[in-house]
């Protein structure tokens, strides 16, 4: 059975952003990029890359006297997690409410809408 995907919470996203973007690095260098981003102390940060260690959403491989870190998830899987957690909070499972959701209450743009179209039309034709 594959492990599950950690819990990250909302400040732990925006560590895994900066090593999503460039892996590995040295804790300095991801400090610096959150710090960059955010108006965050360093130790927040490293606290914040701690949490992350400990639950599996980053490993850490010693380079001489320090570590390189790197996400152990995707981009993706996190995405596909966080995603489903929404639609099942919120929405019940469902896409539909979601979609309407947004059609209601969020403008979407005539670049949106033709997207959606296309998405649908795909997943017509899988079906098929």
């Amino acid at each position: 059975m594959p492990n599950p995907i950690p819990a990250i919470s909302e400040a732990e996203s925006r560590v895994m952003e900066a090593l999503w973007r460039k892996a590995p690095q040295r804790s300095e260098d991801i400090v610096a990029a959150v710090q960059q981003a955010n108006d965050w102390h360093e130790k927040t940060i490293r606290t914040l890359l701690g949490r992350l260690l400990g639950k599996g959403a980053v490993s850490a491989e010693k380079d001489g006297r320090r570590y390189l870190y790197s996400p152990a998830l995707s981009r993706e899987q996190w995405q596909s997690q966080e995603s489903r957690s929404l639609l099942d909070r919120v929405f019940g499972g469902r896409l539909s409410p979601l979609l309407a959701h947004f059609s209601e209450h969020e403008k979407l743009g005539a670049k949106d809408i033709t997207e959606l179209r296309k998405l649908l039309d795909a997943i017509e034709k899988k079906g098929r």
